[in-house]
């Protein structure tokens, strides 16, 4: 097996893949390492926005997604303790003019399996255990380990690009895994405010499909769509200090967090007890976190390129996670293979990755920044009753103002405005 590459790819979750496919098709050489084997569930709202199905159908898996996924996501509501309010979701322009839900088991691997079929050699699963500069920085060496036989792997790239979330970031001057305590991308110490992801699929219940549920209690928010399989998707966020008092309120220390969750939105969200009274659980809880919303672009201009949480992680109560997974993929490829001669030249390919990631974090931010601050907005409106009664009152006498919000958020929206296939051209060269 070769070790020497254009490009390596940490995390094949959807920006990873999605990064993968691009190169390819630009003729790079790619290694994808994915350190989990697929299909797997995962936590996660399951919403794909509608702006970004020209990026899908650029990658030749529009159709395929629209046949798994479930139905077009057409209005929107606030669900509230009784409170039940909706509006109509504003249409995308163009042929997919709303969302949709599929869930990721079913997402990351055709996105996965299109990467191995564009050229993209895949190693799964391959965990990378360091990533650092090898030859007067001229490239990256990513030492990786196999999951299943325990073999250890040495590739090298002049590009490696981090696309693992926001968790197991490989250390990256190559020494041995820190200690948890040392990881830049987890604060270990737990903190009452953590928030803390919770996600579970049921089978019949009621809710109308094509609602798209935004929840609001104390201390937390979640969400609830019909996915591909037909199965409701109920998931959420909640603080640490709320679940804790969940527990300790209704005599549950022992039970487990998910069962917690759902007898608290049960009880506290009419909305929920209505949709999930004739449902039953597929599957148990999943849980995560706890989830570090916030910019993580590196202010430098040396290092691995990020995309997806890696670069950022928005709050999950406006469901543009895989959004800015698959447009910051995109952002980034475009710069990547629009200088692809220069990058790959030994002697000024580091000029020329230093001007993309300038060029590229500028993008981030102007594309991104924005639904970060939303989104940040409505979650800590969601979770304190004393902010959320005055906007509840508001939304009684406007439920419009719901649909201008998934607006704002970036719903009906792609970071490229008109997709196109990404060549192997290039566009400009680095100048001293």
């Amino acid at each position: 097996m070769r070790s020497t590459f254009d490009a390596i790819i940490i995390g094949g979750g959807p920006a990873g893949s999605t990064a993968a496919i691009l190169l390819a098709r630009a003729g790079w050489s790619v290694a994808l390492l994915e350190a989990s084997s697929f299909p797997r569930r995962k936590v996660c709202g399951e919403c794909i926005a509608a702006g970004n199905f020209p990026l899908l159908d650029a990658l030749g898996l529009g159709e395929a997604l629209r046949h798994r996924s479930g139905p077009e996501l057409r209005r929107v509501a606030l669900w509230c303790a009784d409170e039940s309010i909706s509006a109509t979701l504003p249409a995308c322009e163009g042929a997919q003019p709303w969302g949709r839900a599929l869930g990721r088991e079913h997402l990351d691997s055709l996105l996965l399996e299109h990467a191995r079929a564009c050229g993209a050699l895949v190693l799964q699963p391959y965990k990378a255990l360091s990533v650092r500069e090898w030859e007067g920085n001229v490239g990256h060496e990513v030492v990786a380990v196999g999951r299943a036989d325990g073999g250890k792997l040495t590739l090298r790239a002049a590009t490696v690009i981090r696309a693992h979330g926001s968790w197991e970031a490989p250390p990256a001057n190559g020494s041995a895994r820190h200690a948890r305590a040392q990881n830049p991308y987890r604060a270990w110490r737990r903190r009452p405010s953590d928030l803390l992801a919770f996600k579970a699929n049921f089978r019949g219940g009621r809710l109308a499909a094509g609602l798209l549920p935004v929840l609001a209690f104390a201390g937390g928010y979640g969400g609830m769509v019909v996915g591909g399989d037909e199965f409701i998707t109920l998931a959420c966020c909640i603080r640490r200090d709320r679940l804790a008092a969940c527990r300790h309120d209704g005599a549950r220390t022992t039970a487990r967090a998910g069962e917690v969750i759902e007898a608290l939105l049960r009880r506290e969200c009419h909305g929920v007890r209505d949709a999930l009274a004739d449902a039953s659980r597929v599957g148990p809880w999943l849980a995560a976190g706890p989830i570090r919303p916030g910019m993580r672009l590196a202010r430098t201009d040396s290092g691995a390129f990020l995309i997806g949480n890696a670069a950022g992680e928005v709050h999950p109560i406006i469901g543009e996670g895989i959004s800015m997974a698959l447009q910051s993929a995109w952002l980034l490829c475009a710069e990547l293979a629009g200088c692809a001669d220069a990058v790959r030249r030994d002697e000024r390919g580091e000029l020329c990755r230093r001007m993309i990631r300038r060029h590229y974090a500028a993008l981030w931010r102007a594309h991104f920044s924005t639904r970060m601050r939303l989104a940040a907005c409505f979650a800590h409106a969601a979770m304190h009753p004393r902010l959320s009664a005055p906007l509840l009152l508001l939304l009684r006498r406007a439920p419009a103002l719901l649909a201008v919000a998934a607006y704002a958020s970036g719903k009906t929206r792609s970071a490229v405005a008109s997709p196109c296939e990404i060549h192997p051209a290039v566009i400009h060269e680095p100048t001293t």
